[in-house]
């Protein structure tokens, strides 16, 4: 007797069909978001995931769709990344992450995510960083130190965004940018959650689903960013890394017991 070959046949069985249809959707729109206004995106699948996932589950494969999401915005928008950022942000990358393995840092989450926050309401609205803090040394100390910083609490997207706003005034540039950077500040992390021994193999066509979604979303995202100046560009950019600055201040605080 043949067995029938349903689409749900190739989901987890901690997942249903109506989750993963409903999950495939929000990876479409939330990447169009990113796309379009440059941040955001994820942080919101993210807090959808949780709301239907197994927690097991959720970080390690939010972080894998992460990673296609943003190759896929990357090479969408190849033509733009700034290189020279990229040259420098690069062997940042692997400092941090190597001196993050080597301290193992137990600094409580709430002190991260409190700085991580203040430091990107900073680079909003505060007065511009001096360009030598914007050339190849001071690309490579942020991209140590966030990717330091990674390693303990998944938030530093915002930060480097922020950053890398501070560097681009041209939309495009900031978007292709920040993709290609964020593409290896989360490559290494595949690697450890499978050292760690999370079981990809029977979440990887959903994965793989949902960053095709991604893919969509992030090709209708950049048709609306083509329509938008730079100067709406920024302002939207800064109210979204804002927002997302205001959510770390309220984990902070809960983490915290402040209230």
């Amino acid at each position: 007797m043949e067995l029938a070959l349903t689409p749900a046949a190739f989901l987890p069985e901690s997942l249903s069909l109506p989750v993963a249809l409903f999950l495939l959707a929000c990876s479409t729109i939330t990447s169009m978001i990113t796309a379009s206004l440059g941040a955001g995106g994820g942080v919101l699948l993210l807090v959808l995931m949780a709301s239907w996932m197994p927690p097991a589950a959720i970080i390690p494969v939010h972080g894998m769709i992460q990673l296609g999401s943003n190759v896929g915005r990357a090479a969408l928008t190849w033509r733009h990344v700034d290189w020279r950022v990229i040259a420098a942000f690069a062997p940042g990358v692997l400092v941090g992450a190597a001196v993050g393995a080597w301290l193992l840092v137990n600094l409580p989450a709430h002190i991260w995510q409190l700085t991580i926050a203040l430091f990107v309401l900073y680079l909003c609205w505060g007065p511009p960083l001096p360009k030598a803090a914007l050339g190849t040394p001071g690309v490579f100390v942020a991209s140590a130190l966030t990717s330091f910083i990674s390693l303990f609490v998944g938030a530093t997207g915002p930060l480097v965004a922020a950053f890398i706003k501070q560097i681009h005034g041209d939309r495009f540039r900031t978007v292709a940018t920040f993709a290609t950077a964020m593409t290896l500040q989360h490559a290494p992390k595949a690697l450890v959650f499978g050292a760690a021994g999370f079981l990809f193999f029977e979440w990887l066509p959903f994965i793989l689903a949902m960053i095709a979604c991604g893919f969509a979303g992030t090709w209708l995202g950049l048709h609306v960013l083509r329509s938008l100046s730079n100067r709406r560009f920024t302002l939207i950019f800064n109210i979204v890394l804002t927002a997302m600055a205001i959510r770390l201040l309220w984990q902070a605080s809960a983490s915290a017991s402040w209230w």
